[in-house]
């Protein structure tokens, strides 16, 4: 048969058309559904053993210590300067070039103590706020000026030149937590060995806690409204429990409950 010409073979495609043919075959069936074999892919070479080099050792990145190894790091630390402090003033340096405790980076000032070391009674307030952080010194805002008033009525005072008459004050923080939120317990664990050392140097025949966190601290237990007024002990010395003035601030009606513990105070300090 003859081949046909380009005219021919497109008019008898259009006569298949008009038949209605919409769709050109092959003489074989082809399926779809099989998947065709990836041909493999070339190996890569390998390089000569003569001019291989071994792969450089990546470095292993020393693993970050976790918080609680942080925290007990910080407080074996505390513990080995606070115990080679063998007065005050080395207890203070000690305190000042320790800087494991991130509240030192935010706060202004170092808060160590105010009033007279010799005085019978200290006072071991919680942290300080925003006028102590400015001016250096424990209890010297709002809540510093009600308990100057309250231990007042008892004959006690921070500016007293008499031991038998004057007051030792401190806190369990020495520098301002951000924003004066609650101490966190690593905090007060890191930096209780300097509190319980500078209660030792001052030797005070009486301690006065002031609120739930220097009860947690030197106690090992909260509840404030339990706990006021009943004498405990801290480091062999009396020890008495009291609302912080900040709190009486807040609740006035309390005073009276603080008035008693003034007078319990007051009457043992006379050995009645």
């Amino acid at each position: 048969m003859d081949e046909l010409g380009y005219h021919e073979s497109l008019a008898l495609l259009d006569w298949q058309v008009e038949l209605g043919a919409d769709e050109a075959i092959q003489d074989t069936p082809v399926n779809r559904f099989e998947i065709p074999a990836e041909a493999p892919k070339p190996a890569k070479p390998q390089p000569s053993p003569l001019h291989s080099s071994p792969a450089p050792a990546r470095p292993i990145a020393p693993a970050e210590p976790d918080q609680a190894e942080t925290t007990r790091m910080a407080v074996d630390l505390s513990r080995q300067l606070a115990a080679q402090a063998q007065d005050l003033t080395a207890l203070h340096a000690a305190l000042a070039g320790f800087e494991l405790c991130e509240l030192k980076r935010g706060a202004r000032n170092l808060v160590f103590c105010d009033g007279r070391p010799e005085a019978r009674v200290m006072i071991v307030g919680e942290a300080p706020g925003r006028e102590e952080d400015r001016q250096g010194k424990p209890f010297v805002g709002r809540a510093g000026q009600l308990l100057d008033r309250m231990f007042a009525a008892i004959g006690l005072s921070r500016q007293s030149e008499e031991a038998a008459t004057a007051l030792y004050i401190t806190n369990m923080l020495p520098w301002r937590p951000p924003q004066n939120r609650d101490p966190k317990p690593d905090e007060l664990a890191m930096l209780l060995p300097f509190v319980r050392r500078h209660i030792e140097l001052a030797d005070p025949e009486i301690v006065v806690l002031m609120g739930n966190w220097a009860c947690q601290g030197l106690l090992g237990r909260r509840g404030i409204k339990r706990m006021r007024g009943q004498w405990d002990e801290v480091l062999g010395r009396p020890a008495l429990p009291m609302f912080h003035p900040a709190y009486l601030l807040r609740q006035p009606s309390e005073k009276a409950l603080a008035w008693s513990d003034l007078l319990s105070l007051q009457s043992r300090l006379k050995g009645t």
